[in-house]
């Protein structure tokens, strides 16, 4: 009997006086009887349950087993219920959600589930980088017990493991997805860490089934340098871990030596797994890169009237009463802009352009301010003269075209690789039209000058954009190079697009293909008699033609020399791509490809912006595995239509807002509130 008592929980006892069965050898093999003690009553078998006072008919002749089987699944004192149970509402409740586009409450019914909430909470930590011990904060834990009292917070060190875990879960789903893409082309860059730490950044590039372009950050690792040997071995690396070191495409990088010696290193590998074009287009020079080498040349030029623009701009927002005065003067001037002046960061061109361009606006009020001058002062340190603010507007309208060409080229989550050509083409135009181009035109023709130093697959990508094909490759290549080079250089590409083409009807199976024999019409009599030999011969010959390249070519002939329908020109590449597919069984084979090809290595330099929000100085101590599970992991779970969020306030709205309250409009404050700046 004590052995029989061991098996039954702490607070529950045997009854006295029953008749227990204990080492019998019983044939019931069922999961569920575990849970129960078998008896004698009255000559009858009954079973009674180990954590409650229940009691069932259980001999098997007589009764079934259905109430006992249930009872086991449901019974609350048993503890693999509970861990069941934990979670689960029993309660339905009523929730009002407002939609932001109308602005109407929807009314609606659900069951709070705890574990969704706390599916959602590490949700939240990844996707807004929030450090693991905002769990642990009073705020937090207020908002929580407002919010969802029955929700029991977890610690950091449960936030951590439960980030793992879902990094884990994520990549499974993504190695699953590699897995029927057929080609992955990436883009890589590296980081310094402010623990001193060599990062590289490994983002994956693919066009899916469906015809949906995905971008996947894929590594975030620690290197040993950044010399190319090593990144290349570290991009190998990953590949292999992956296992699509046999799909890759092309490698999009900057212009740093380093690459050049990747890149072999890369290039050796695809010849070894497999490769399209032998993998002698496998290199991808980065737009954003060489738009920023040439753009500097040209900033280099104005150093000086730059200079002066943004010691002005300092000086007004360094002092609180300067910029009193400085918007007095904006509505004395009637100036209606709501932009407000910025600070630029002098190595980044964008933010210089931005800063000139919204001072430009308020040229006018600068005049009317005392700004610092003197003898000792340096010559880029004096106010700016009516001549510097000629040469910043000129200088405006030529960063203007580069910042918002840059702007196109740098999206992941649409294709770029079909507007490469026709934005060099813009550039090359730009370049004519400002006056002070010629050395940025020798910068220009060292990358795009001559078409052997542009990726060959870029000009391929034009022409697979059903909007542009063969014509729109062939005037744009004109206009950078006149005529008849132009014609030469369009007549270039086209053969190479069919030798490309023809390696593609090479690789897959020509079941696939149409069957362009049957097209042939051999109206033959196939009655025996003089001749009938050479026909049978001559149709022997044209079986065995079926599938060869001189009639599977016909299909890229004829995706050029077809027309759009009026529907058809609404709709972007992939779209048209998806739906007219089949159309084209090896064409859209090399569109799935080249279109996925990134003309930027924007989306990895991205990540260290994210790298360095989680590896602050507060949060240094991470470790390398943990910084990768939280960037790939925020990067999968980010859905498309979904945009960072910029974490800093328009400083005009804020402006509104002080003076909506101080007037006294606003119902939720009461206006007793103290602003400094009214005070000076």
């Amino acid at each position: 009997m004590e052995e029989l008592q061991s098996t039954l929980p702490p607070d529950r006892k045997l009854k006295a006086g029953r008749e227990y069965i204990w080492n019998r050898k019983s044939k019931r093999k069922a999961e569920y009887w575990k849970y129960y003690l078998e008896y004698v009553e009255n000559g009858k078998l009954r079973a009674e349950c180990k954590f409650c006072p229940k009691t069932f008919a259980a001999d098997g002749n007589l009764n079934g087993s259905k109430n006992v089987k249930n009872h086991a699944e449901s019974c609350l004192g048993n503890p693999i219920n509970i861990e069941k149970e934990k979670g689960k509402e029993k309660q339905t409740k009523l929730y009002f959600d407002q939609e932001h586009e109308s602005g109407e409450l929807k009314c609606g019914s659900r069951i709070i589930n705890l574990n969704d909430v706390r599916d959602a909470l590490i949700h939240m930590i990844i996707v807004d980088e929030l450090p693991f011990k905002h769990v642990e904060k009073p705020g937090f834990r207020h908002f929580v017990q407002v919010a969802c009292p029955q929700f029991h917070i977890l610690s950091r060190v449960t936030i951590a493991r439960d980030c793992l875990k879902l990094y884990y879960s994520e990549k499974e789903k993504l190695r699953e997805m590699f897995k029927t893409c057929q080609r992955i082309s990436v883009t890589t860059d590296t980081w310094t860490s402010i623990q001193r730490i060599d990062y590289m950044c490994l983002t994956a590039h693919f066009i899916d089934n469906d015809w949906k372009l995905n971008k996947k950050i894929i590594n975030f690792c620690p290197i040993s340098s950044h010399k190319g040997e090593a990144i290349g071995k570290a991009v190998e690396a990953c590949l292999e871990y992956w296992g699509i070191d046999d799909k890759l495409f092309t490698v999009t990088v900057d212009n740093a030596s380093s690459n050049d010696v990747a890149c072999a290193h890369l290039s050796r590998m695809v010849r070894r797994t497999g490769c399209i074009n032998d993998g002698k287009n496998l290199d991808v020079r980065c737009i954003a890169h060489i738009i920023n080498l040439i753009v500097w040349d040209g900033i280099r030029e104005h150093g000086v009237c730059i200079d002066r623009v943004r010691n002005a701009v300092k000086y007004v927002k360094n002092s609180p009463t300067r910029i009193l005065r400085f918007k007095d003067l904006v509505q004395k001037a009637n100036i209606n802009s709501k932009s407000s002046l910025s600070f630029d960061v002098p190595t980044r061109w964008n933010s210089t352009y931005i800063m000139l361009e919204t001072t430009l606006k308020f040229r006018r009020v600068f005049s009317g301010l005392s700004l610092p001058d003197g003898e000792d002062l340096n010559d880029n340190e004096r106010p700016p003269e009516p001549k510097d603010w000629e040469k910043v507007e000129r200088l405006v309208l030529f960063l203007e075209g580069f910042y918002l060409l840059t702007k196109r080229i740098s999206g992941s989550h649409y294709v770029t690789a079909s507007k490469g050509l026709g934005e060099i083409a813009s550039m090359y135009d730009m370049l004519n039209n400002w006056e002070q181009s010629k050395d940025l035109k020798k910068k220009f023709d060292k990358y795009w000058g001559d078409v052997d130093k542009m990726n060959k697959f870029i000009y391929v990508a034009l022409l697979l954009n059903p909007h542009s094909k063969m014509v729109i490759v062939e005037l744009t290549l004109m206009d950078m190079h006149g005529p008849e080079k132009g014609t030469k250089l369009a007549n270039d590409v086209k053969e190479f697009a069919y030798s490309l083409f023809e390696e593609y009807r090479k690789m897959y199976a020509t079941s696939n293909i149409p069957d362009c024999g049957d097209n042939m019409s051999m109206d033959i009599d196939n009655s025996k008699g003089v001749g009938s030999d050479y026909v049978r011969k001559l149709k022997e010959r044209a079986k065995r033609l079926k599938g060869t390249s001189g009639y599977a070519i016909s299909e890229l002939d004829r995706y050029l020399n077809d027309q759009l329908g009026p529907k058809e020109e609404e709709q972007d590449a992939l779209t048209w791509w998806g739906k007219n597919g089949q159309r084209y069984v090896i064409l859209n084979r090399m569109a799935c490809d080249i279109l996925a090809i990134p003309l930027s290595t924007v989306a990895s330099e991205s990540a260290f912006s994210t790298g360095g929000r989680t590896l602050d100085p507060f949060r240094s101590s991470l470790t390398p595995k943990m910084v990768q599970a939280l960037l790939c992991t925020q990067d999968w779970l980010r859905a498309k239509e979904v945009s960072i969020v910029d974490v800093e306030e328009n400083l005009k709205v804020l402006e509104e807002i002080e003076k909506e309250v101080q007037r006294g409009e606003s119902n939720d404050v009461n206006d007793e509130v103290v602003f400094v700046d009214s005070l000076v």
